[in-house]
């Protein structure tokens, strides 16, 4: 069973008990330590390329199909799946294993909640919920895009592609992010047992290091396992199916 599967089983819609996703996350962090040892960028990184055993305390990080020896770098827009992609893949910028602590966000933020965070409907619109949640992209960033004239002007505006409601039809409109407008901590909410805000807020501020748009600021997967949410009290090894909802 990948955790999609257990995903729907167990916290549909609601999302899995936080130390299932704490549990989950220390060896997922381990998993892409490994692989960042052997040079390697998985590149598709998302719940259904995650294995978990009968008991569901144990995952194993699947399909390096798509997975490549970090020298090889090639630029594409579609590398990863969209709803797990990072910024600089969009824009065509050089990568490196960032894009799977990215990704590794995208999923663990998942697992909690039960809904996706990122839904773009297109690398367009990818681009523009990563700056409604984290601010404008970079300059530098923009820059060493090989597809960046795509989504931004010379005014650094982003182009950002709407339906017009009269036509039906597909315009672009120029919209400047000065900041973010949403708010990662209050997707999140609040933990549903006040003994569990610590842990909560620990979640949070692991999902923001991970989810810089600079990837050379991003976290790295032993800095993640060094995270406080990740070295408290550990999680249990044994028993069941992990509870849903918070």
């Amino acid at each position: 069973m990948n955790l999609r599967e257990v995903l729907k089983k167990y916290g549909h819609n609601v999302g899995l008990n936080l130390r299932a996703v704490r549990l989950y996350a220390h060896q997922l962090f381990q998993a892409l330590a490994l692989l960042r040892k052997c040079q390697i960028i998985h590149a598709d990184l998302k719940p259904d390329n995650i294995l978990a055993n009968a008991a569901k305390n144990q995952i194993k990080l699947c399909d390096l199909g798509s997975a490549s020896d970090i020298s090889e770098n090639d630029i594409t827009p579609y590398l990863v799946s969209r709803f797990y992609r990072a910024p600089e893949i969009i824009l065509g910028a050089p990568y490196d294993y960032a894009v799977d602590m990215w990704s590794a966000a995208c999923t663990l933020f998942e697992l909690y909640m039960g809904t996706i965070l990122f839904p773009g409907r297109s690398n367009n619109h990818m681009l523009r919920l990563h700056m409604e949640l984290k601010g404008h992209v970079s300059h530098r960033l923009i820059k060493r895009g090989a597809f960046s004239g795509k989504y931004f002007d010379a005014q650094w505006a982003f182009l950002a592609l709407e339906l017009d409601r009269v036509s039906g039809k597909e315009v672009v409109r120029a919209v400047q992010f000065k900041g973010p407008v949403r708010d990662l901590r209050a997707r999140v909410g609040a933990a549903a047992d006040p003994g569990d805000a610590k842990l909560v807020a620990q979640f949070v501020d692991l999902l923001e290091k991970c989810l810089h748009l600079n990837p050379e600021k991003r976290m790295a997967p032993a800095e993640a396992l060094r995270h406080p949410f990740l070295t408290g009290k550990s999680p249990a090894s044994s028993g069941g199916a992990p509870a849903g909802g918070k």
